[in-house]
């Protein structure tokens, strides 16, 4: 088992929530691990949110760990493609939980794709998303 930061639509009743994605692909699910955060910063690209790994924020998530065959899933739904050019990269990241660190995986973007879009100030895509939809 891997353990991978989760800090967007692949979040528990998000959009690609990955419990759900392991049902449908029927793979072992994933077993959440703790709240962790990692330095960056958040877009808004509407369903889904994009982490730009520089930034002035911490950027909460949750950390879970993974079979290989879900991290295959996670990376189909990301559309990362080891070895090309993609919006998202699986890389890996230095996670802050409780006092202590662990490594992990996660899908930073690459800076090229954010080209005109504003840095959102918010440290939490799930409540940010939340609080943007409920002012629709």
């Amino acid at each position: 088992m891997r353990p991978v930061f989760v800090y967007g639509s692949l979040r528990a009743g998000e959009v690609n929530d990955l419990s759900q994605a392991a049902r449908r692909h029927g793979c072992a699910p994933p077993r959440w691990h703790g709240v962790g955060w990692v330095a960056g910063t958040l877009y808004d690209l509407g369903d889904y949110p994009a982490l730009l790994a520089t930034g002035p924020h911490r950027v909460r998530g949750d950390v879970y760990l993974v079979d290989d065959a879900l991290l295959a899933v996670m990376d189909e739904i990301e559309e990362y493609v080891p070895g090309t050019d993609c919006m998202y990269q699986r890389q890996p990241v230095e996670v802050e939980m409780d006092g202590r660190t662990l490594r992990c995986e996660y899908y930073p973007v690459a800076a090229r794709y954010l080209q005109g879009l504003a840095p959102l100030d918010a440290q939490d895509w799930v409540a940010y998303r939340r609080a943007r939809d409920a002012r629709r």
